[in-house]
Parts: structure tokens; sequence; C-alpha cells
């Protein structure tokens, strides 16, 4: 009888040197830093740099420049956002946009992946509100300049500090469903956009970069911390599901939440 290992639960599919997750104890470990110390310490250049270490020979030493031009280049093709794929779920409307940039496997390749989100995504929500597309500052920081490009404003040094320490948590994990897909498609000598693709396909998904949607209509429906005790115990008496808890790999604690906290 053939054994069917549901989810790929136990199975070993491949290795990678870029983050070790430790369910049982708690723990995720990206290139050699605990996530704690990481999300504390690093920017989303840092974390960027950490991650192409080893991949590209001619990988600088400071990204921020970089990776500022390259949102430079992402804006350009903001100009295709037109008014039917603005009013597209924000998915659909990004990978139509990344599926303009390169499919190449140089560094500049990469970098255009790894920057145009924050400009595709910005324009996105702003198209949808009604509002246009903010051009990018590539001398800024690239959190700092993915909120300013979302609202208009400059982002204060708080605000972007917690947005860079959430890019760091979730900058890899392991072997998950987008990364697996993402490996999938790589492994058949895809290009690197065609490999972002299928990760952001399965990163749609509810069960897996989906999920905080309802997390994030639950906080909308409490709307106040004063209103909190009442609605939660509205919902629970109603039997209703209370959305962001538990992790099908964690069962201590998600290092990531400490990380944020």
């Amino acid at each position: 009888m053939v054994q069917v290992s549901a989810g790929l639960e136990g199975v070993i599919a491949a290795a990678t040197v870029l983050s070790d997750v430790d369910g049982q104890a708690g723990r995720l470990t990206i290139r050699g830093w605990a996530v704690e110390d990481l999300a504390d310490r690093a920017r989303f250049e840092d974390a960027a740099h950490l991650l192409f270490d080893g991949f590209f020979d001619d990988l600088p030493t400071d990204l921020a420049p970089a990776l500022g031009a390259a949102r430079v280049r992402a804006f350009a093709e903001v100009a295709a956002l037109d008014e039917a794929l603005a009013a597209r779920d924000p998915y659909d409307a990004m990978r139509a946009l990344l599926a303009r940039l390169s499919d190449g496997e140089t560094l500049h390749d990469a970098l255009a992946l790894a920057a145009a989100p924050a400009v595709f995504t910005a324009a996105v929500l702003r198209r949808q509100s009604g509002k246009d597309p903010v051009a990018p500052d590539p001398a800024l920081p690239h959190a700092a300049d993915f909120l300013r490009m979302i609202r208009g404003t400059p982002a204060t040094e708080g605000e972007a500090r917690a947005l860079d320490a959430y890019l760091v948590t979730v900058c890899d994990h392991g072997l998950n469903a987008s990364t697996f897909a993402a490996r999938v498609a790589a492994s058949t000598r895809a290009g690197l956009g065609s490999a972002v693709l299928a990760g952001l396909s399965t990163l749609k998904g509810p069960l897996h970069g989906g999920a905080p949607g309802p997390v994030i209509d639950m906080l909308d429906a409490i709307g106040t911390t004063d209103n909190a005790g009442a609605w939660l115990e509205g919902a629970l008496n109603a039997g209703a599901r209370l959305m962001g808890f538990g992790h099908r790999i964690y069962r201590v604690r998600d290092p990531r939440a400490d990380a944020l906290k």
C-alpha cells in the first residue's frame, strides 16, 4: 500500500541555507540570526543582503542605493496599471505587473523583484482609492519609501522601523507553501520572475498568505480596545472562530510574533 503524507507532513523535500524553523522550540533562525535579534537590528535592505549573499558575485556591501534605483525602474511599469487592472484583487494586479519584469537570473533581476512589490502595492492601493500613484524616492530606505508611496506623506521614524521589523520577520521561513511552489518553478529552470509569480500565486490562498485578511476584518469589526471584551464575548457565545490563533508548525510560540511585540 502506498503511504501518502498529506500536506508533505514529515517529508524532507529540499534543503535550504537561508533559514531554520524549529517549531517544537519556537525558534526561527535566518542566516544564523535569531529572528528576534534580526528584526531588532536590521532593515529590509540588510535582510535582503543576507538572503542574496553567496548567490551573486557582484553583490554590493550596501543594497540601499541599488534597491532605490530598482524602485524607480519599477515605477515605469505602473503606467500599465489601467482602470480595469486596478479594480482587480490586489494579488491579481500585482501578478500582472510583476509579469512585466525581466525573467532573468542576474542581481539586477533579483533586485527588481525585491523592490517592485512595494511600488506596485502602493500604486494599486492608491488607484483603488481614486488617487494617483506616488513616484518612489530612491534616497529613502525601502520601508520608509514604501509607506510614503502608499500615503503620499513621509513616514515617521517609528512607523518605518515597525514596517522594517515586519518585513524582516517574514523575509524567509523555510520551505513553506509559497517557497515550495517557487522552488518547484525554479527547479524547471524557469527564471526568477516565473518562480516569484508561482510563489505569489500560492501566497494568495486563504490558508497561507491570505490568512491575515480575516484577522484584519476581525480587528476592524472590534474597532477600539474598549470594545474588544464585549466583541469577543459575543463572538465566543455565537460559536464564531477567532482568527489569528494557532500555527501549523509552531507549538509553543511564534518567534515572529514575539519579535513584533
